[in-house]
């Protein structure tokens, strides 16, 4: 089952893409983000900050969906798209870049070039959230978001989950949907596979700065994930 009774007829990415810029649902995200893009990092106080929730991007073609937790406050919500403008977004698009689901390996701004190649990028939950936790609530409450981009993604075959919030919500989606999650529960590991009705969801340490400088995450063990998306889709 990919479709929900509730989903309108006539969405479409773009007509989704825009409806998620202009949520406000979640008071206590809405002024976050917007506290954030007035206030800047120093580093970045020349820039408009976007600072609004930031929709998913790529190939509506794709067969692989990528799955993060939320925009970094200086990231995402500065640049407008997700993992773009941050360390974590080097490391991710250098991997999918390795890996042929990227025209290049670097994502700095909206317009600037990136190609995402049979894979589409996406947050769980679209706005940053303080301290880089979202709540149950706001979790919830973007759920549906997510479902919609499952909907209207029709080839989609993988999800690649970075970290253990997004193998959550990639688990929360797909039982939403209608996808058998196996039982007992899988636990979220480092290349953990998943086959849950027609998806297979592989499990990722997520690209955060923590991961990557302590070595808990290294370019190959990346880099393998995508791979094995690889041979999944062609399988």
């Amino acid at each position: 089952m990919r479709h929900s009774s509730a989903m309108p007829a006539a969405d479409s990415l773009a007509a989704l893409t825009d409806e998620i810029t202009r949520c406000r649902a979640c008071p206590r995200l809405v002024a976050w983000r917007e506290q954030v893009a007035a206030e800047r990092r120093a580093a970045f106080r020349d820039e408009e900050y976007w600072g609004r929730p930031v929709p998913g991007f790529g190939d509506p073609g794709a067969r692989v969906l990528v799955l993060g937790l939320a925009p970094a406050a200086h990231g995402g919500n500065r640049t407008g798209r997700v993992f773009t403008g941050d360390r974590s977004g080097d490391w991710l698009f250098g991997s999918m870049y390795r890996t042929g689901f990227a025209n290049q390996p670097t994502s700095v701004a909206r317009d600037d070039g990136l190609q995402l190649l049979d894979a589409y990028v996406a947050a769980a939950v679209r706005c940053a959230p303080p301290a880089n936790k979202p709540t149950i609530e706001e979790r919830d409450t973007c759920q549906p978001f997510l479902e919609r981009e499952l909907a209207l993604l029709a080839r989609l075959h993988v999800v690649v989950a970075l970290g253990n919030f997004a193998f959550d919500a990639a688990r929360r989606v797909l039982d939403a949907i209608g996808a058998d999650w196996p039982k007992p529960r899988p636990r979220f590991g480092h290349g953990v596979e998943v086959r849950a009705g027609p998806f297979t969801v592989l499990g990722c340490f997520h690209p955060s700065q923590q991961n990557t400088f302590t070595g808990k995450l290294t370019e190959p063990m990346l880099d393998a994930v995508f791979a094995r998306a690889r041979e999944v889709v062609a399988g």
